[in-house]
């Protein structure tokens, strides 16, 4: 079996064909420009690979509602030349092959509790954290999406008193998540980009204390087994503990289970990290093929 893996990002498109053991067998990208223009690029990979079924992964909103007449289109996306855009449609007018699609962080959450860090586990969160911030929801063994799907990135967030900023870097809302920890709000913060700043600098522990909140938010709603922290900001490994000690005095000791007894197994970095996506599109593919 030889399944098509589409990893649709904002800035890059990368595409995959694995086997059904979910080694990857060829890959490569192409940067996302106009929607004619990449697919063109996407398609074209395909077509030339012989796939028996294709999953994307994909950037949002979405729609999901497999019962409208819009389902696998990209929607209000702030890429305004993607706004409608029948991703779905579209790629299977152009090869013909069984077809599924759900978020990119759906399909790295699917991923890594299928065979990366939440593995055996029925419940856990992926956050990821880059350019914008998205999270994928694995409870009791499903995929959640509800009436839209979730949009964990613009929970709103307490803003911390020590916070240059007056208001986040979103666009569409003053305090949320997004616009206080992506990587846009660090660079608009310090001036500089993320990865430019030392350790030691307090951009980090302000970070940490901003990811911490969505954490206790998953905790106090979805209740996952485990949490997994992925994407371009959260390469920088002092994150992790100062998380973690944030999560902790937040909790206040409201929380009890014998999982939290060991946060740094709790909240962790994904196992499949940087192809989580690209995995959990192919464990898509696999699972319309088998219908």
């Amino acid at each position: 079996m030889r399944l098509g893996a589409l990893e649709a990002g904002g800035t890059k498109m990368v595409m995959g064909v694995l086997d059904e053991n979910m080694k990857i067998l060829s890959s490569t990208s192409c940067p996302t420009r106009l929607p004619a223009e990449t697919m063109q690029d996407v398609t074209a990979f395909f077509a030339n690979e012989s796939i028996d079924a294709l999953g994307i992964a994909s950037f949002g909103p979405v729609n999901l509602n497999k019962q409208s007449d819009t389902f696998g289109s990209i929607t209000n996306s702030p890429k305004l030349a993607w706004r409608n855009f029948p991703m779905l449609d579209n790629l299977r007018e152009a090869l013909n092959v069984p077809i599924a699609i759900d978020t990119d962080v759906n399909a790295a959450a699917l991923a890594e509790a299928t065979l990366g860090a939440a593995k055996g586990l029925r419940d856990c969160v992926y956050f990821t954290v880059g350019t914008g911030i998205g999270a994928g929801v694995l409870s009791e063994g499903n995929l959640v999406h509800g009436m839209i799907h979730p949009e964990w990135g613009h929970t709103v967030v307490a803003r911390r008193d020590d916070e240059p900023l007056t208001r986040g870097v979103c666009p569409y809302h003053a305090h949320c998540a997004e616009g206080y920890a992506s990587g846009p709000s660090m660079q608009t913060r310090w001036g500089v980009p993320g990865q430019d700043l030392p350790d030691d600098h307090r951009a980090w522990d302000l970070e940490a204390y901003y990811l911490a909140q969505l954490c206790l938010t998953a905790m106090m709603t979805v209740s996952p087994s485990r949490i997994l922290l992925g994407g371009g900001v959260m390469h920088r490994d002092v994150l992790f503990p100062l998380i973690r000690k944030h999560v902790t005095q937040l909790l206040g000791g409201y929380l009890e289970h014998e999982r939290l007894n060991d946060m740094d197994t709790y909240i962790c970095a994904p196992a499949l990290y940087p192809d989580s996506g690209l995995i959990g599109a192919g464990l898509l593919a696999k699972r319309v093929k088998k219908r």
